[in-house]
């Protein structure tokens, strides 16, 4: 996989969305935006100012395989 710089990502154009397994008891919850170019953001919901980690979309799927996957269970 051919690594890139995704340090500058345009993060003011995100498009947040919560996980649908993220609960509305203020417990864990994360966001994702899948709308940018050439890459996937993550945040906490609870601290929307917070830090951002930042994939690139075939890191996100394979991370997202391994958990459906169940290996981090």
């Amino acid at each position: 996989m051919e690594e890139r710089d995704l340090s500058n990502i345009d993060l003011s154009v995100a498009a947040w969305k919560k996980s649908s397994r993220s609960g509305d008891s203020g417990g864990n919850c994360v966001e994702v935006a899948s709308n940018l170019p050439g890459a996937v953001a993550v945040r906490d919901s609870k601290d929307p100012t917070g830090p951002v980690l930042v994939f690139a979309p075939g890191e996100w799927s394979a991370f997202l395989g391994s958990v459906k996957a169940g290996r981090f269970a």
